[in-house]
């Protein structure tokens, strides 16, 4: 079971987890749906590690927050969830496992909706996603939309994108159909795929993706 740990994005510490232990990451803006989630995806999680709920209390949005966290983080894998998050059993055993199989870079967890084509929630290794983006997570200028997408058609491109569909993260969220994605975020993804991502991506396939 994942031992919980909250905390405000205006006190982080130096140092987050430990290196052995999985690393799980859940920015959040409302307390009350964080420590619902927070509890169900430790009792399901099916292993030790830290579930690391990070406030924002200065709103700058969940990419800000998990590459905070990660550039402070220890872990050889780490995961990003969100607040209104929804486990199955053993999703981050699973995961796991998955991940392991061919060394690979990032894991999509089964979100029922993209069936392993988008980490739209996602377990990385560490060595990995140090790689992408001078040691942050996400590419730092997105803020809450398409950083996973990216990430997602990166691992794509270099063979190293691993789905178990037993191991289920979905999101709780009874207006998501009709929200809208950042404007900003949208227009910065486009931007992106036309360079190539810096030139990581070569496959023309991949580039129209999410578009």
């Amino acid at each position: 079971m994942l031992e919980i740990m909250f905390k405000a994005y205006s006190a982080l510490p130096d140092q987050i987890g430990s290196a052995d232990a999985p690393l799980v990451v859940m920015p959040f803006i409302v307390p009350e749906l964080a420590k619902r989630s927070a509890v169900q995806l430790a009792r399901r999680s099916g292993m030790k590690g830290l579930l690391y709920a990070v406030y924002d209390d200065r709103r700058l949005g969940f990419v800000a927050m998990m590459n905070a966290v990660f550039r402070r983080s220890l872990a050889p894998t780490v995961a990003y969830v969100a607040q209104d998050s929804f486990a199955g059993r053993n999703w981050l055993a699973i995961g796991s496992a998955a991940l392991a199989q061919k060394d690979g870079g990032l894991l999509a967890f089964n979100d029922g909706k993209w069936n392993g084509a988008l980490a739209a929630f996602g377990l990385a290794s560490r060595a990995w996603a140090l790689k992408n983006y001078d040691g942050d997570f996400f590419l730092p200028e997105y803020k809450r939309h398409y950083a996973d997408a990216e990430l997602t058609i990166i691992a794509m491109q270099q063979q190293l994108l691993r789905y178990d569909p037993a191991a289920v993260m979905v999101e709780v969220d009874w207006d998501k159909e009709g929200q809208s994605t950042e404007a900003a975020d949208r227009t910065l993804y486009h931007l992106r795929a036309r360079s190539r991502y810096d030139g990581k991506v070569s496959n023309p396939g991949l580039l129209r993706l999410f578009s």
